[in-house]
């Protein structure tokens, strides 16, 4: 069973970027596919970006592309979300999720979760 802790949120001015980071343990994290999700105060958690077991293929939601890159590093055990041109509608709390398919896009589709990590953005 893999385990998920996220890193890298923060304050940050609109316009500027941050790298979040997962870190898994526990598993082969070569063998699950990888995904980032955020919840913003009073919404439900919506889906950000997801990408296969060995990175040749991502997708990422509409609100974000051309602006977030998800991306890993299995031999770091480690997936990180690249977000530049940010917004003041990217104020959430980010989520890691890991499963052993490379699964879509709803929450109940993943696994297993990491505890989050806070991004705000100030305008």
């Amino acid at each position: 069973q893999v385990q998920l802790v996220e890193s890298g949120g923060g304050l940050v001015q609109a316009g500027g970027s941050l790298r979040l980071s997962c870190a898994a343990s526990g598993g082969t994290f070569s063998r699950y596919a990888m995904g980032w999700f955020r919840q913003a105060p009073g919404k439900e958690r919506e889906f950000v970006a997801r990408i296969n077991w060995s990175g040749s293929s991502s997708y990422s939601a509409d609100s974000v592309k051309g602006r977030f890159t998800i991306s890993r590093d299995n031999r770091k055990n480690t997936v990180y979300l690249q977000m530049n041109s940010l917004k003041v509608e990217d104020t959430a709390v980010y989520y890691c999720a890991a499963d052993r398919s490379f699964v879509g896009s709803a929450q109940y589709e993943w696994g297993y979760w990491g505890q989050g990590t806070q991004v705000t953005v100030s305008s």
